[in-house]
């Protein structure tokens, strides 16, 4: 960017700072990536998630979104709730997975909404993961302390449409 460019972007109120990192439990790794992946990631993310490394470290209270990239801390939590990777067929592009999901259906019963999933192994469903610089957010409890199923991915790369 040229210094014309700069400063013609500070005009239109667009800085060169990043968003603020201010997550909790952040190693030296998460700080940099998220510095580098800032713009792309959730407010969540990289501001108010508590980011977790193993599948000791725990909430600090009921409700608390957390963060992680580790395959080991992802799988527990499924697992821990009976659940499966999935990915919605026809959703793929080049040779990895497209839409990724959990099903957490004890019966086995993959038809939701009338969309059928398809179980996928765990080294396909974390390469995928990986290859896309994903964020796993998720809960461990609702705020009323009954358990939790729920998460999303956050991906810095994002497509909008």
């Amino acid at each position: 960017m040229t210094e014309k460019e700069r400063r013609k972007g500070k005009q239109s109120g667009q800085t060169d700072e990043q968003p603020k990192v201010t997550a909790k439990n952040t190693t030296k790794e998460d700080r940099a990536f998220l510095a580098e992946n800032a713009e792309g990631l959730s407010k969540t993310t990289v501001r108010y998630a508590k980011w977790i490394h193993t599948p000791d470290e725990h909430a600090d209270k009921p409700g608390q979104t957390l963060a992680t990239r580790s395959h080991e801390v992802i799988r527990a939590w499924a697992e821990e709730r009976s659940g499966v990777p999935v990915t919605v067929p026809g959703t793929e592009h080049d040779d990895h997975l497209g839409v990724m999901r959990f099903d957490f259906t004890e019966d086995g019963d993959k038809d939701q909404g009338g969309s059928r999933l398809q179980e996928v192994g765990w080294e396909a469903f974390f390469r995928t993961f990986d290859e896309r610089e994903l964020v796993f957010l998720y809960q461990e409890q609702k705020a009323d302390g009954t358990p939790s199923n729920f998460f999303r991915f956050d991906n810095p790369h994002r497509e909008d449409g």
